[in-house]
């Protein structure tokens, strides 16, 4: 029985007012992607199996480990999104969205899901903002998303973040690479986990991503991607780093960031913040020029990122950046009886239709009880209702922080009359 009141391993519960921050940071992320010129997409929490293993790819530990896949009832294997771009690409071409022009920009909030060991920054559901754009091939694309995920964290405040960025290449000039790539850890298998021994064939370059510490030292020999690039793709780097420069974003190189899905192409980059340990990167993403084909359409550029929210909350906190006070109760109705309980109801009503934060009881509480619970809430005025209050068509307001008291007239409207008390108040607080 203690399993139905806790919540799955790996999963947490949000509760107000941490959900109202969770509010402010998603209106940000929304009014910044709106701004760059993206419009949000909403998918399925579940997709055919096949989309991750082919978008994804069959040698990553996202689809090798870490999946939640299951038969439905109807015989069909499907898969809790595992990440967001997948089901964001299946939607462009289903909608066959690129028939209203170039580039397609699109936004989400998405939930994802990994059975991954649970630790802080990293759970089995997760939360991420993500932004995808199709049919930019320049690199001033990619500087444009790179600066829209930029514009999300000086917006917040946040400080200590790190812009790095790499190229991967492109699959012809990542073919020389991968050659390379094996033959330096071919030199060592003996010192290599049975996880990157199987990499080795299949896919070199996951060795690189790897966080067993035998491996991740190896690993700081082996060739970098930088030394093989065509030039096709080295132009487009260059590219990159041009309009970074102009748009004033500090960046450093990192030659060893691979991400650790297979449908990158070219372009990958991080934010990393110094404030969270080795769960430290809060926004990565990059290109994936073969994905749209891969997943069956016709070719066409794609780039996007993916930033976790629950990473983001965790910067915030540890860099001590305030958020706007949640929201509280503004007035609080108190009465005594049944009939006073009905005026206290009309009159709670009202000022929530004119966007008033109002209460009244709801328990059956005695007055004493009443009080203390418009205290506990942290309640800006109070209204007492009796048969006094209602025989002689007056009552008292107070403001619980000054204690001053006011007269209202209960034939009239309580809302006018709450704005002019409430706006008075303020002017007098400055």
């Amino acid at each position: 029985m203690a399993l139905l009141t806790k919540a799955p391993k790996g999963t947490q519960d949000f509760l107000p007012p941490e959900t109202f921050d969770w509010q402010v940071i998603e209106n940000v992320l929304r009014d910044e992607a709106v701004i760059h010129g993206f419009g949000e997409i909403r998918t399925p929490v579940f997709e055919h199996t096949e989309l991750f293993q082919r978008s994804v790819g069959e040698t990553t530990d996202v689809v090798q480990k870490e999946m939640y896949t299951f038969t439905d009832k109807g015989g069909r294997s499907v898969t809790l999104r595992p990440e967001g771009t997948a089901g964001a690409v299946r939607a462009m071409l289903e909608h066959a969205m690129y028939n209203d022009g170039l580039p397609i920009r699109l936004f989400y909030f998405t939930s994802c899901y990994r059975y991954e060991k649970p630790q802080a920054g990293r759970y089995r559901e997760f939360h991420q903002f993500g932004v995808e754009m199709f049919g930019a091939a320049d690199p001033i694309a990619d500087a444009q998303v790179i600066c829209l995920a930029k514009s999300i964290f000086d917006r917040l405040g946040v400080k200590n973040l790190a812009l790095q960025i790499n190229s991967i290449g492109c699959p012809e000039c990542r073919a020389k690479f991968q050659d390379a790539l094996r033959a330096y850890f071919e030199s060592h298998r003996a010192d290599l986990c049975d996880t990157c021994l199987d990499r080795l064939e299949r896919n070199p370059m996951r060795i690189l991503d790897c966080k067993n510490p035998s491996c991740a030292e190896i690993a700081k020999g082996a060739p970098h991607i930088l030394d093989y690039l065509c030039d096709s793709c080295r132009d487009h780097f260059d590219g990159l780093k041009k309009y970074l420069t102009a748009a004033g974003v500090e960046y450093t190189v990192n030659p060893t960031i691979v991400r650790g899905l297979d449908y990158y192409t070219n372009t990958v980059f991080e934010f990393v913040s110094t404030d969270l340990g080795s769960q430290g990167t809060v926004c990565g993403g990059g290109r994936y020029n073969g994905l749209v084909e891969e997943l069956g359409g016709k070719p066409m550029p794609g780039l996007g990122f993916g930033l976790g929210l629950e990473r983001l909350m965790l910067v915030l906190k540890a860099q001590g950046i305030e958020l706007p006070a949640h929201p509280h109760c503004e007035v609080f109705v108190a009465s005594m009886g049944d009939a006073a309980l009905l005026k206290a109801f009309q009159m709670v009503r009202e000022l929530q239709k004119c966007s008033v934060l109002a209460e009244c009881d709801t328990c059956g509480r005695s007055l004493k009880a009443q009080m203390k619970y418009a205290d506990k809430i942290g309640a800006d005025f109070t209204i007492v209702l009796g048969d006094d209050e209602l025989a002689s068509g007056k009552a008292v307001i107070k403001n619980m922080k000054t204690k001053e008291q006011r007269k209202i007239d209960l034939s009239e409207s309580i809302a006018d009359q709450f704005v002019a008390i409430s706006t008075e108040a303020e002017d007098l607080a400055f």
